[in-house]
């Protein structure tokens, strides 16, 4: 039986949103974590991992999410999810306020809001067999009982490219790639609007990765997912989003469309990520701008733009100076001060209401 998802990685696997009211609406989000010390546990500062993001997700597309290991991303897909609970902030899915809501209040909605983790060897109850890790989002939910659960997982695993024979095993007698894929099998189970896919291939041998990522993009266009896609392989995130978003020390500091982002990258930070992206072609050469220094504690964030003691290009005003997200052209939004005189209008409170989609 062939694997669903196991073609080759070639073309982007755009798909085009539904222009609609958005599905996920996040405005100036914060989540910090309080630092406590002393015999009395007293605080003595917060971690900011998420310091003030706004974004909109249409229903259909796949907002890409990258950045260096700690700027924010998990705990950003976390907190959307409301497994960590914002610290500020508005969270909207399908226009209703998500944090107010207690757990109880929440949890109708799980079903429609899933997380693929990043490590399949952790995510899944090693005392569970596959027709019990499969079975359980049935059962949490009070859904489908007997012969029509059965008949659900068993077409889980059939969507997965699973064998049927599977469902009486149990995770420790899979690989890993195996384990990822009854990982998502259990994310789909009922049928959710949303994913959030925190770095779903990172943890997975390259030669599995392309298979999970195309059946992730078979899973979207069938059953109409619309996915937040957290990664660090920038060529990964090319392939798979519809606009990406580039996170650097709790802050978004770029969000446009894939192609416009890839093609003409306005912000110090994400131009230097994308030099760092091998070319394949030894006739071509791209000039790498590095970066000087290490990423600023969160604990301790420098004041203005947080970037400056790196950035090649920082002024004076950038050391005084919090940049805030400037509208330039097509929905493309970038945080820096080089940008000010590009902007079309003032500068972004909210993002755009209506990016455009060109060129995916």
């Amino acid at each position: 039986m062939s694997q669903p998802g196991a073609r080759a990685m070639t073309e982007p696997l755009l798909t085009e949103p539904l222009l609609t009211e958005p599905l996920l609406q996040v405005r100036d989000v914060k989540t910090h974590f309080p630092v406590r010390s002393g015999p009395w546990g007293r605080a003595r500062g917060s971690v900011k991992a998420v310091d003030g993001v706004s974004f909109d997700v249409r229903r259909g597309e796949t907002l890409g999410l990258v950045g260096e290991s700690g700027c924010g991303k998990s705990t950003l897909g976390r907190t959307i999810l409301r497994l960590v609970g914002p610290t500020a902030g508005s969270i909207r899915f399908e226009g209703r306020e998500l944090t107010g809501l207690s757990q109880r209040e929440l949890r109708p909605l799980r079903r429609r809001m899933q997380l693929v983790f990043q490590d399949p060897y952790a995510s899944l109850n090693p005392r569970m067999s596959v027709r019990e890790l499969l079975g359980e989002p049935f059962a949490i939910h009070g859904l489908e009982r007997g012969a029509a659960r059965e008949a659900k997982v068993a077409g889980l695993l059939d969507m997965m490219g699973l064998p049927r024979e599977a469902l009486d095993r149990y995770p420790h007698e899979f690989s890993g790639g195996q384990r990822q894929r009854i990982g998502i099998a259990r994310a789909i189970a009922l049928r959710p609007d949303l994913v959030v896919a925190d770095e779903p291939i990172s943890a997975l041998d390259v030669s599995i990765q392309a298979q999970i990522v195309n059946l992730l993009g078979d899973l979207q266009r069938e059953l109409g997912l619309t996915y937040v896609f957290i990664a660090h392989d920038l060529k990964i995130v090319e392939y798979v989003s519809t606009r990406v978003a580039v996170m650097y020390l709790g802050r978004i500091v770029e969000l446009a469309d894939a192609a416009d982002l890839y093609r003409t990258p306005r912000h110090p930070y994400t131009q230097a990520l994308l030099s760092a992206v091998p070319v394949p072609d030894p006739e071509r050469r791209r000039e790498r701008l590095l970066l000087q220094g290490d990423v600023p504690s969160p604990l301790a964030p420098p004041p203005g733009c947080a970037f400056h003691p790196r950035c090649p290009f920082a002024m004076e005003r950038c050391r005084r100076e919090t940049p805030p997200l400037y509208s330039l052209e097509r929905g493309h939004t970038a945080a820096c001060f080089l940008v000010e005189n590009d902007a079309r209008e003032r500068p972004a409170s909210t993002p755009d209401a209506s990016p455009s989609h060109e060129g995916g």
